[in-house]
């Protein structure tokens, strides 16, 4: 058994943050469906976009609050129109992208798009794909009045080595397009991803409504808890709704991760008040994931953000805790196995707490406790008695 003694819970002074994005937009954590996870670049249409709407509309996904269709890098035609503007690939985006973003509307979504502050994108960089000048790089003001023409509501904005390839400064360069999407009619969430190289939760919380914290998660258990780790350092960041701590789209249903894993997944996600994309073909989910993304206890959990994001209250071999507080003066807590071994994990807290697992869907006492399978979780509700 591992006995845990959690003291202090979050009842430490956050550290301050700036004030977030004055958008008004993103103030609780986005969540949808990103097209790189499921299809990566060459297999990306139109069809594809289409069909993913299509399922969230008509499997729930879409009521229980993934509203974003995000269509990720390779939507680009090789090259800009004769007068610099963006085009869509004519092969596999016939119809152009106001049309698909008309049709995700249709569907009660949501739509996103994906473009680079620089001069190539990281698929022109790591998957070959044959395109110039499709970066913003030059472009910005145009690239945003050409997305709110389009009807586009989110922006996914992807270093892509900008600073080697085109000298960029980071910060700098999302201001510019922050500014740009400012100037527009149509609000657009902003969501920039540097993958934690500068740190972005110190200084973008003005600038974006999300940022990366991590490199791209990959459906292993190692990569999942490699990034969970690495969460722990970040989370003290948190601040106010409107600026999130993003540590990447979530791998439910890809790899070789399996239901408790995929589960463990996203307890701590939902923790960490992180973003929930989906990334995979949402008409082919199993039951197992099509619960574990759909859990409404779950999802409420990752929405409900009280005075910061989750913290990792203690670790060892084998372990880790998590906890978050909640509105109303409970807390949320994941106990995590991260053995190989089936092991119980428990928690000491101060005070007398109902217990509630949000797996199982039924009040389990006042003990927080759970026995765990390896890589399993048990994402825990405490209400005050």
């Amino acid at each position: 058994m591992l006995l845990l003694v959690v003291l202090a819970w979050l009842l430490s002074v956050p550290v301050a943050a700036a004030p977030a994005l004055a958008n008004g937009l993103a103030t609780t954590p986005p969540m949808g469906w990103n097209s790189w996870n499921q299809v990566r670049c060459y297999d990306l249409t139109e069809d594809v976009v289409k069909k993913a709407a299509d399922a969230l509309a008509d499997d729930g996904l879409r009521d229980a609050g993934y509203r974003y269709v995000v269509v990720d890098d390779c939507w680009q035609a090789p090259a800009r129109a004769a007068d610099g503007s963006l085009q869509a690939d004519p092969a596999r985006f016939p119809h152009g992208i106001a049309d698909l973003a008309d049709y995700v509307h249709s569907r009660g979504l949501l739509f996103g798009i994906y473009a680079v502050p620089g001069s190539r994108t990281c698929a022109m960089a790591n998957d070959a794909y044959p395109a110039a000048g499709i970066g913003s790089l030059g472009h910005e003001r145009q690239d945003a009045e050409t997305f709110d023409r389009w009807g586009v509501d989110y922006l996914k904005y992807d270093w892509c080595n900008a600073d080697t390839v085109d000298g960029l400064d980071r910060r700098a360069a999302f201001e510019k397009m922050r500014d740009e999407l400012a100037a527009l009619p149509r609000p657009i969430v902003y969501a920039i991803s540097e993958y934690g190289v500068s740190s972005p939760w110190t200084w973008a919380r003005p600038v974006a409504n999300l940022w990366r914290t991590t490199y791209d998660l990959i459906p292993t258990w190692d990569s999942v808890l490699a990034t969970i780790d690495q969460q722990a350092a970040v989370a003290v960041h948190s601040g106010a709704p409107g600026g999130w701590n993003d540590p990447d789209m979530l791998q439910v249903g890809n790899g070789t991760l399996t239901a408790d894993e995929a589960r463990a997944h996203f307890s701590v996600w939902a923790v960490l008040n992180a973003p929930l994309f989906a990334g995979t073909d949402p008409a082919k989910l199993s039951d197992d994931d099509l619960a574990t993304l759909g859990n409404p206890e779950a999802i409420a959990v990752d929405q409900d953000f009280a005075s910061g994001q989750g913290r990792q209250l203690t670790a060892g071999p084998g372990y880790q805790v998590w906890g978050k507080p909640l509105t109303g003066g409970g807390f949320a807590v994941v106990l995590l196995n991260t053995g190989t071994t089936t092991a119980t994990v428990s928690a000491t807290v101060p005070g007398a707490w109902n217990v509630r697992d949000l797996w199982a869907h039924r009040d389990v006492g006042t003990a927080v406790s759970a026995s765990l399978r390896p890589h399993a979780a048990a994402l825990l509700k405490l209400t005050p008695r």
